[in-house]
């Protein structure tokens, strides 16, 4: 980059606007929690990378209807991505004037609260009778999920496979063919069916669950839920040793890819009822480990 550059990325960074900032944050925080490259959504919302860079960067003056056209991709509200979703009505003031400066702790007891008042709460004990492992992909969730079942004699079940039942084809086909939005309803109905179907069980999430607030919502209100912890890169190393080379295909961002997915969807990870770190185990570690957590809250 030549010094004429340098100079006017730095005026460029100086004049931004800060509700343009604030804007161009959101887009990234939801692809990252979305686990969508830049490319991914330009395809899905029809907006060059370029404009989606400027965004990102608080430096794209957007017209609104790109922003709806990337809010439709992201699967959001347009509001959400303003920063504006809780001025719907006087309740939703009152509401937000209360939960106001109150610490994550706080937060997540007047979650609890409301999913009992309106009930979405499941009973403790249901909850532990279904333990579902959450993270990203590769933390291990199938081979210990698998394990694990066995050891507490319950079904195993792999919620990628039953999204694919009912949406009659696979994964890749159903993002490729009918897009994120169909994939998202597929994704709940399976997650619905599982928890009729099986009042015992193991269950392995996909890693993007936590993208969708109801989806998960219901995940927490009737599953214990664990996660798998690992750093970005063993969890790179453990895809490509099971034979998946695309990760790093013809690109060569996709290490920080995962790493800004990983900070995107910690924070909804860390909602989960116990925390794992299978890093630096071995197969056998990571599951003596995950069984005794598990067995613990359950005794």
């Amino acid at each position: 980059m030549t010094q004429n550059e340098i100079e006017a990325t730095e005026r460029r960074e100086a004049e931004r606007d800060p509700f343009l900032a604030a804007l161009g944050e959101r887009v990234r925080s939801l692809r990252a929690r979305k686990g969508m490259t830049r490319r991914a959504l330009s395809l899905a919302s029809d907006v060059s990378e370029r404009h989606l860079a400027n965004l990102e960067l608080g430096i794209g003056n957007a017209s609104v209807l790109v922003l709806r056209q990337v809010a439709l991709a992201l699967g959001c509200q347009l509001a959400e991505l303003l920063g504006d979703e809780t001025t719907a009505s006087p309740e939703w003031l009152l509401i937000r004037d209360l939960l106001r400066d109150r610490d994550e702790d706080a937060l997540r007891r007047g979650r609890l609260a409301l999913a009992q008042l309106y009930g979405q709460g499941g009973q403790p004990d249901a909850r532990l009778s279904r333990i579902a492992l959450i993270g990203l992909r590769g933390a291990g969730k199938s081979s210990l999920g698998a394990r694990l079942a066995e050891a507490l004699e319950v079904p195993f079940v792999e919620l990628n496979r039953e999204i694919e039942r009912v949406g009659g084809c696979g994964i890749h086909e159903i993002h490729n063919l009918l897009g994120p939005a169909a994939y998202r309803r597929y994704e709940r109905r399976a997650l619905e069916e599982t928890i009729q179907l099986y009042p015992d069980a193991v269950i392995a999430t996909p890693g993007g669950i936590v993208s969708e607030p109801a989806t998960f919502n219901l995940l927490l209100a009737h599953c214990y839920t664990v996660w798998l912890q690992a750093s970005p890169e063993e969890h790179m190393q453990r895809v490509v040793a099971q034979g998946d080379l695309r990760p790093m295909a013809g690109n060569q961002e996709a290490m920080e890819d995962l790493k800004r997915i990983l900070a995107g969807r910690s924070a909804f990870y860390a909602k989960a009822d116990a925390a794992f770190d299978t890093g630096g185990k071995t197969a056998e570690q990571a599951f003596a480990g995950l069984l005794s957590a598990v067995s613990a809250a359950r005794s």
